[in-house]
Parts: C-alpha cells; structure tokens; sequence
C-alpha cells in the first residue's frame, strides 16, 4: 500500500481519467481529481475515492493554461502536502480532414493534449526534484504511433506526448523520477457510447483480441506504473490495446 502518498490526475471526472483515480485510491494513494467542467461527475468520483479510505478533493481547470495548471499544483500541495504521482490523462479531440481542420482545431488540441502535459510535468517535477522520486505516468494514444485518419491534430499531439516522455525520462532519471506512457487502443468510453453497433462491430473486428478495451484495463497499468513493482521501468510505452498495433 502506497499510504499516504498522493496522485494528480488530469481529467479524471469521467472515462479512463474516473477509471485511474479509482484504481490508485484503492492501492492507497490520495487523489487530486482535476476536472474541466463537470464538477458533478468531479465529486461523484471523489466521494468513491473517499469510500475506498483515503482523502481526495477536487479542482476545476483547464490544462492547456499555465496560470490554470499553476493554481492546480498549488492546490494540490497545500491539500495534501505532495505529488508522488502526476497523470496526464486530460485530453480533447477536433476532428477533421487535415485540408479542412481550421488553426484554432488544431491550436486547442495541441495546447491540452502536449502543451498541457508539458506544464504539468515541469511543475510537478520540479517538486519531485527535491524529493528525489516520483513517478509520472502519460496517456498517449495508438493514434501517436500509427497515425489516424481525420486526426491530424490529435495525433500529432499524442506524438509529440511520446516524445515528451521519453525526453523527460532521460532528464529525470538521475534524480530518481520515472516518466513512462500508456498507449491507448480502442476503449469502451462515453466517446465510443454514442458509436453506433455496426460501426463498433466492425472496429472489434480489427482488434486481434476481438473486443473494446475496458478503462480498467488502462487502469491496471498506471496502478503497476505507479507501484514500487515498476521501479526500473522508465522512459516506456505500453500499448494497452488488445494486440491493435503489434
């Protein structure tokens, strides 16, 4: 048990974000639960986390604005005394054909999905510095290594996530703080609900394992991440996508 020890994750009102903050409150972490805009969902996941027996809390901003992410981080230390754990989990999408993506698509996902990942690393590790560990767990995307049709945008994103990582690893390794990422395939998520059955059926049909992932299963990764059991691991990137990209 990670007692006492506490965890920053970025989007984690709903889907994979909710899925993580519940995973690390049951291995004994307090949580940080950062959220966009549904202060609702925000509270629901953090009176779950409190139901598992740590101390959680929520705060509301946007990733992709420094004074945001400064004011988050500072709320985090003052409420639980540290960040062991960050998760970059926040992301958007604005999808579109590349020749009819507008500046702005292509601005507001690269400013939360990499630029926000980019602050929250560097202030996060500048406290882990001191303390000489803490671990740092991204979520990127398949999209990021193979490529997606009709999303330029996001992954070039979630590419340059890749690149972050590993750059960041190599820079902190020395001081004792890991920095890996997990890849994402299909996920079964409030964005795939509104999907319809055909289009799902066909979708499984390209996975090897034949199913949607869960976000437990994302989940289940970032726990072991961010467990003593993966204390020489850095600088890595799990696919968590049922055999897609082999």
């Amino acid at each position: 048990m990670a007692e006492n020890k506490t965890a920053l994750v970025t989007g984690a009102s709903r889907g994979i974000g909710r899925a993580i903050a519940l995973q690390l409150a049951a291995d004994g972490f307090d949580v940080m639960i950062n959220y966009a805009g549904n202060e609702a969902l925000a509270l629901e996941v953090k009176a779950e986390c409190e139901a598992l027996g740590v101390k959680a809390a929520v705060f509301q901003a946007n990733i992709g604005d420094k004074e945001d992410v400064e004011a988050l981080i500072k709320a985090t230390v003052t409420t639980f005394g540290a960040i062991d754990v960050l998760v970059n989990n926040a992301g958007i999408t604005r999808d579109n054909l590349m020749l009819r993506m507008s500046d702005a698509d292509f601005d507001d996902v690269i400013d939360v999905n990499l630029k926000g990942v980019f602050y929250l690393t560097k202030a996060a590790a500048k406290l882990m510095f001191k303390k000489r560990s803490g671990k740092i767990v991204n979520i990127t995307s398949v999209s990021g290594v193979t490529g997606n049709a009709g999303q330029a945008n996001y992954a070039a994103s979630k590419a340059g996530v890749i690149g972050l990582t590993k750059t960041v690893a190599k820079e902190l390794a020395a001081r004792g703080i890991q920095v890996n990422a997990v890849a994402p395939g299909f996920i079964a998520t409030d964005m795939t609900d509104v999907l319809s059955d055909d289009l799902k059926a066909k979708i499984q049909e390209t996975v090897p394992l034949k199913r949607l992932g869960t976000p437990e299963d994302i989940a289940n990764m970032v726990g072991f991440l961010a467990s003593d059991r993966a204390a020489y691991i850095t600088g890595q990137v799990f696919h968590i996508d049922g055999g897609l990209v082999m």
